[in-house]
């Protein structure tokens, strides 16, 4: 079978169909078209995009000691930012494994996660040192659901033939 690289699954296809992941489409499946690939590069952009986020991060924390706004509220930010990107990294990381309890609660954790941006890239580059972020969550619902859809094939018995048609 010849597909593009983010070809959607045949959606005429019987039975539970898999959701794709970003940067690699259904290639989670059966870890082909470059999963290897894009799992490399995923884990070196996310690294890239971080180092990237504590410079200028840094930048910005010269900045306040230029403007010498005081060593309280230089604590004040540098807490902040550790604060916000450890919590970050916690709910990406729970992210991959789990889909949240409340989507209200975690639109409620946009800013924080955006003030944190640091964590979340640290957490996409450890996961994707592993699998594909988010491939956990959806293989273990992707498996359950062909499970179920298998149970229930098998357990349909008799003729269809036989079957009386009801109209």
């Amino acid at each position: 079978m010849n597909k593009k690289p983010n070809a959607k699954p045949d959606t005429n296809a019987p039975g539970p169909q898999p959701e794709p992941l970003r940067f690699f489409g259904t290639t989670w499946v059966a870890h082909d078209r470059g999963y290897g690939l894009r799992r490399a590069a995923v884990a070196a952009g996310s690294l890239t995009a971080a180092v990237a986020g504590v410079f200028v991060l840094r930048l910005a924390y010269e900045g306040l000691a230029i403007a010498q706004v005081g060593g309280f509220v230089n604590g004040l930010v540098l807490a902040m930012f550790a604060i916000c990107t450890a919590m970050a990294f916690r709910k990406t990381w729970e992210g991959f494994t789990r889909r949240p309890a409340d989507p209200s609660q975690e639109d409620a954790l946009r800013g924080l996660k955006a003030i944190g941006f640091v964590g979340s890239l640290l957490a996409y580059f450890l996961r994707s040192l592993r699998e594909a972020p988010g491939e956990h969550l959806l293989r273990t619902e992707y498996e359950a659901a062909a499970s179920r859809h298998k149970s229930r094939r098998a357990s349909r018995t008799g003729n269809p033939a036989a079957r009386r048609n009801r109209r």
